[in-house]
């Protein structure tokens, strides 16, 4: 709603950039979605404002491509539906949602998680990105196409 009131109405996008939007929005949901996928069948909680009840550190999957999957992925809905209104200024809602959740709820989801985990939360946190760099690029392609390496002899 915050990028619909900052740009008012916007004409109809063009195929190519609806392509590209729904792309990665639907990248964005699928990841999310994996990663909550992969909570509950480990028995932990998705439950953001109770870090404290998790159960089990899950760092599998696209849980190895970023230690928060479900908000990058949340992050790229925003990102897919600024490319679709054809606005700069629909990103600022997006920047806003990053350092509101990297400051304040990422934070005190850390914090619990290391308190719980000890040791190996901290070597995740350590190899695995808390949103995306080059190594998540990497990771994702290994999950993707697992065979993609070259082989050394």
């Amino acid at each position: 709603m915050a990028q619909r009131a900052l740009t008012g109405r916007t004409q109809a996008p063009k195929a190519g950039r609806t392509a590209v939007s729904g792309c990665l929005a639907l990248a964005s949901m699928s990841m999310a979605g994996a990663s909550a996928a992969q909570f509950r069948r480990r028995g932990t909680t998705v439950e953001p404002f109770h870090p404290e009840r998790a159960s089990a550190l899950v760092i599998t999957g696209v849980n190895s491509v970023s230690r928060n999957p479900m908000y990058v992925g949340m992050a790229g809905v925003l990102v897919a539906h600024a490319l679709w209104r054809t606005s700069w200024v629909a990103l600022i809602p997006v920047a806003g949602f990053v350092v509101l959740i990297d400051r304040a709820q990422i934070a005190a989801e850390e914090t619990a998680l290391g308190q719980r985990f000890g040791s190996e939360y901290e070597a995740y946190c350590a190899s695995t990105p808390r949103w995306l760099d080059r190594r998540s690029l990497a990771r994702a392609v290994d999950m993707l196409v697992p065979s993609w390496r070259p082989t050394t002899a």
